[in-house]
């Protein structure tokens, strides 16, 4: 215990030696030499002027935005150009500063002890409600978090400038947590200073959209640099806890899992072939060998222990197997390191590792093959009294491999259901069937009776005279039995069917799969088949849906061969852009319960995926806040969710807030499945939902339909269309290369046409983020004159975690609005679309605004101190930007370097909300 003894003498020791005000306004002071020096002095003064008059207008000392607008006007395109970029930056430093400051808070309160919502926590909770080590073992067991990385186009930021800023943070790290001499202090802070100066000489904006591999590689960096890494750590600290709470502490399975969409996400996408697939399926499996060979060069280092001072006769006897398989290897081995079978045992593993992609034989036949040889190692320096060498350096090697296996993250399939239909339609014509012409109880009978049938009735591989649609979804499932082959079943396991709205368009894939070998009924499964639930009517006829699946004779059949477990996603994106904020969330909730119901009726586990994205309006909030709120029900222990975009970078760029991340979905996770199984135990099966009041109920049966119909009445104003065209900068976004997927489904200008990305991003940019509030208000004002009081809606707020959760989130989207800015983009539309709709945009943000202060019982939107003080930095640096693309987008001739200062904008404002879509 000498090494904890040490630990403690550090502990009195200041952990920090700077503030986020000193970082912010070292780089700041950075940033403005690095303009004065590279822009022209016009320009350097202009965006003085610009800083000083936002600044004045925020702090009340100018009573209108009028001279930050005279300011942009009158500028050079140029100096506007430098102006858009000094800002951009700005904010890109900003936001690493701020990272910098959450480190330094989660490092303090670790030290303290104070750390809320972390594993220590969840144990500490479970101990203190009574739970045994059987039951936390019984709990651990059925908890698996699955954060499942997206590629969808919310990264704005250029790969050049990300690498460019995260030298600038471990530079930051360095300046905060290293004791320096003022030489070494100097070295550093002038090294700041180039980066700076490099972040700002760089082209800000892509020349060219990424392509789906790029997309694919910029996942693998969050998944090897750091995800990878902290793993081991999130198990050690549950397995610590779980030591300190309990004499004879359960072992602790695999808990998390991580999957991915890029490279295989082929909705709206068609850039996403399966030779995209196979390139990213090869790179994954790659990366993830060579970390293990990393890690094994580290291992042999250490395991250079003599054969005469240990018994290591389990080690030879496992090289003699080895032998067997590949005997010049192991003699080569042998030679290289005599009386050292620890080593040569590593060695042999490390070169394995090497043969697995590779014609020569020897390599490993999956990960399992691998894993037991750590068991090998492992289990010798325990039977030697090694522990401490086997606890550093096998344990964490030994997650890292059940965690990410050969494969890394294993890919989700999807795409959209007209696809599979359409295809069948083309295949099955050339066979003379016309499945176009049968209804849809006519296609379940037909799909049943062909997965069960013994011979296939399609030939994936013939795709003469098929459509380039309806041949790349055959390539794709012709492709998938290959995948599984050559990189392992696990490897891509799921299928995702994107606007799912009966129940053939689930048994289409499972039909495609079938013919492709991969499903053999009833024996074999090789594919879970993922309805999307998203749009109003799917998510209302989601148990006739299911209903009609679990009964059919294939389908069944399937979920059995697949252990009994049917994944569900929910749609959150299109859910709120079809219905509104309140409305959406209500469906979300009701179906997830109406999910839970029918599973649980038919003896099959539900394992709902929640497609949130990174904004308010698309599912985002706080994870592990949104967690908790799930309906109770539904908390099998098993919880996937999409993240994507600018959400991975912040989640999951630096390493201590990957791990605290991670640590908090799991508190939720293993808290709420305790408070399920608990109340399981107590109450009848059927009444688990019943402890929500029904007044609660019967409040939100009244609020999301009135809530819903508002919503609608805007987008069905006329001319709606046109004016969200011309007050939001949606044209310019729709041409920004950030994402490989086009912004529109179609050519078709409608809402409903849009996707839901570019439709919250373009209302985000002009400062009025109509999908995070609108509805609410006037849902809660339907309510009090129903009769209903407020009363009622605060006791939701406090006892209801649905509600509260609600109710938070579009605060922050309130307090991210501000409708004079949105005003000034208003302007930019005819004159009568303006009148006819923005008067109700600021009408219903009152109401909301007022209805949530009063839930909130509060006179401020924002409660979180830290949210107020990072908008209160903010907003004077956004306004220039604001001021500036509203200048642009109301030029109806721009040059070519007006529309790059208008794109870069677009990024600025961005980087500024720390938000896009």
């Amino acid at each position: 215990m000498l090494y904890r003894d040490h630990a403690a003498d550090y502990r009195g020791m200041e952990l920090h030696g700077r503030s986020v005000r000193q970082d912010v306004r070292e780089l700041g002071e950075l940033l403005g030499d690095a303009v004065e020096r590279h822009a022209s002095s016009a320009a350097f003064e202009a965006v003085e002027d610009a800083r000083t008059a936002a600044i004045a207008y925020r702090r009340g000392e100018a009573s209108s935005r009028e001279a930050l607008q005279r300011i942009v006007e009158s500028n050079d395109e140029d100096v506007n150009a430098s102006v858009a970029r000094a800002f951009t930056t700005y904010f890109e430093l900003v936001n690493l500063a701020e990272e910098r400051e959450r480190v330094r808070s989660l490092r303090e309160g670790e030290d303290a002890g104070t750390l809320a919502d972390g594993l220590p926590a969840a144990v500490e909770t479970l101990a203190d409600r009574g739970a045994s080590a059987d039951d936390v073992a019984d709990v651990l067991d059925a908890v698996r978090v699955v954060p499942t990385f997206t590629a969808h186009p919310t990264e704005a930021r250029r790969k050049t400038v990300k690498a460019t800023l995260v030298r600038v943070t471990d530079l930051l790290e360095e300046l905060d947590q290293h004791r320096l001499t003022e030489r070494e202090q100097a070295n550093k802070l002038a090294r700041l200073g180039a980066l700076v100066e490099s972040v700002w000489t760089t082209k800000q904006v892509r020349d060219r959209r990424p392509e789906p591999f790029d997309e694919a590689r910029n996942v693998h960096w969050y998944l090897a640099n750091v995800i990878f890494d902290q793993v081991p750590e999130v198990y050690a600290r549950i397995e610590d806890t779980l030591a300190e709470q309990y004499d004879d502490p359960p072992a602790v399975p695999e808990i998390l899992d991580f999957r991915s969409w890029a490279g295989s996400d082929r909705d709206g996408n068609p850039y996403v072939t399966p030779e995209v697939t196979s390139k990213t399926l090869e790179r994954q499996r790659h990366i993830a060998v060579e970390k293990y060979r990393e890690t094994l060069d580290d291992v042999s280092g250490v395991l250079s222990q003599d054969a005469s001072r240990m018994d290591l006769g389990s080690v030879e006897a496992s090289l003699n197997r080895d032998a067997e398989r590949v005997p010049s290897l192991v003699a080569e081995t042998r030679e290289r390191y005599p009386d050292e079978p620890l080593r040569q045992k590593v060695l042999v593993m490390w070169r394995r590792l090497g043969r697995i992609a590779d014609v020569r034989p020897g390599g490993y036949d999956d990960a399992d093959e691998f894993l037991a040889d750590i068991d090998v190692v492992e289990d010798a320096l325990r039977a030697n009294g090694a522990d401490r060498i086997a606890d550093e350096y096998l344990d964490p090697l030994e997650r890292q491999v059940r965690t990410f296996r050969f494969h890394l993250a294993s890919l989700d399939l999807r795409d959209h259901q007209e696809m599979h239909t359409d295809t069948l339609e083309e295949a099955l014509e050339r066979e003379g069937i016309d499945y176009a012409g049968m209804d849809e109880d006519e296609r379940v009978e037909f799909l049943t009776e062909a997965m069960l049938q013994a011979d296939p009735v399609l030939d994936l591989a013939d795709t003469e005279e098929l459509s380039e649609d309806a041949t790349r979804v055959c390539s794709r499932f012709d492709a998938l039995a290959d995948w599984h082959a050559e990189y392992g079943e696990a490897a891509i396991d799921t299928y995702c069917i994107s606007m799912t709205e009966r129940p053939s368009h689930v048994l289409e894939v499972l039909f495609f799969a079938d013919q492709a070998g991969v499903v053999d009924l009833p024996e074999h499964c090789g594919l879970d088949v993922v309805p999307l639930l998203e749009t109003e009517s799917a998510l209302g006829n989601a148990r006739e849906t299911m209903e009609t699946l679990f009964d059919n004779e294939a389908y069944s059949a399937a979920v059995e061969a697949r252990g009994n477990v049917q994944e569900v996603m929910l749609g959150y994106s299109d859910s709120n852009k079809e219905n509104g904020f309140l409305a959406a969330n209500w469906a979300l909730n009701e179906a997830q319960r109406k999910l839970a119901d029918i599973t649980d009726d038919l003896g099959v586990e539900l394992r709902l995926f929640h497609g949130r994205g990174g904004s308010i309006s698309r599912g985002g909030g706080p994870m592990n806040e949104a967690l908790l709120a799930l309906p109770p029900e539904t908390v099998t222990g098993e919880v996937k969710f999409t993240q994507q975009g600018e959400s991975i970078a912040d989640t999951y760029g630096n390493p201590y807030i990957a791990e605290r991340n991670l640590e908090q979905m799991l508190n939720a996770q293993i808290r709420a499945r305790y408070d399920a199984v608990d109340r399981g135990e107590r109450d009848a099966a059927s009444d688990r939902g019943d402890a929500i009041d029904p007044d609660w109920i019967e409040a939100m049966e009244t609020m999301a339909p009135a809530a819903h119909e508002a919503y609608r009445d805007l987008l069905d104003t006329e001319g709606f269309v046109s004016y969200f065209e011309q007050a939001t900068p949606i044209t310019v976004i729709e041409e920004l290369n950030m994402g490989s997927r086009p912004a529109s489904r179609s050519a078709e200008r409608s809402v409903e046409d849009l996707r839901a990305i570019p439709w919250v991003f373009s209302w985000t940019q002009s400062r009025c983020v109509v999908p995070g509030w609108f509805g609410l208000g006037t849902g809660i004002e339907a309510y009090l004159d129903a009769g209903g009081d407020v009363e009622t809606l605060r006791e939701m707020y406090e006892a209801w975690p649905f509600f509260r959760t609600t109710i938070d989130n579009a605060s922050m989207a309130l307090a991210r609005t501000e409708m004079e800015v949105a005003a000034e983009y208003a302007a930019l539309a005819e004159p009568d679309l303006r009148e006819r709709i923005f008067p109700t945009i600021e009408a219903e943000y009152e109401r909301a605004s007022e209805g949530v202060l009063d839930v909130l019982e509060s006179e401020e939107l924002v409660a979180r101190d830290w949210l107020a003080e990072s908008l209160e930095r903010r907003n004077p640096y956004v306004d220039p930007l604001n001021a500036l693309q509203v200048s642009l987008l109301r030029q109806t001739h721009r040059t070519d370097e007006a529309e790059r200062t208008l794109r870069l904008t677009v990024k600025g404002i961005a980087a500024g909300m720390k938000n896009t879509g």
